[in-house]
């Protein structure tokens, strides 16, 4: 399987680079082809909302010039993408959410009949690491999600909050055993 792993953390080793990294490397034991890319690293701008893409349905269209473009075509000929993020203050970091904004340009006339994706079927998950619980702290992130596959009119393949993370030294044994389980169902 062509595996696309988007990261949106700023720490190359953090928490979420630290489980991401178990995953990608369990991921390739499997025998999948695994590409990482940390969006913090790239000129990504913010989505315009001017609905040019819009006039070229069959193709990754946005008018700006940065690095969204090639990231999205991967996006495209990927057949699982993982998003990856530390929690900041209820949601992702800024990275991967304004590169979010962008699918934007993935797919038409969403609520509508003629509704088409670039990414329709895809395989999406999500891996988000916070300090804190779940409760009144990572909810937002995965609601967010679960309604993202609506108009990428994705398959949502599987999603794991790990809480309490505090340095990425103090990661157990459990957790990995946890990621790498997800890392395989996730490819199911």
């Amino acid at each position: 399987m062509k595996i696309l792993m988007l990261h949106g953390g700023a720490r190359k080793n953090g928490n979420t680079a630290t489980a991401a990294g178990w995953m990608e490397n369990e991921l390739t034991s499997l025998g999948h082809e695994v590409e990482s890319v940390s969006l913090f690293d790239k000129n990504i701008k913010g989505c315009l909302a001017c609905a040019k893409c819009k006039d070229t349905p069959d193709e990754v269209a946005c008018i700006q010039e940065d690095d969204a473009t090639e990231i999205l075509d991967k996006m495209v000929a990927a057949e699982l993408v993982v998003f990856t993020s530390p929690l900041y203050f209820w949601g992702l970091a800024g990275p991967l959410k304004t590169f979010i904004d962008r699918t934007f340009s993935l797919y038409i006339d969403y609520h509508k009949p003629t509704h088409s994706s670039l990414v329709e079927g895809q395989r999406q998950a999500l891996l988000v690491t916070g300090g804190g619980p779940y409760e009144n702290n990572a909810e937002p992130v995965f609601i967010a999600f679960d309604r993202l596959q609506a108009p990428h009119k994705a398959v949502k393949a599987g999603e794991l909050f790990l809480a309490k993370c505090t340095t990425p030294e103090n990661l157990d044994d459990a957790t990995k055993k946890q990621v790498l389980t997800f890392a395989r169902e996730i490819v199911k």
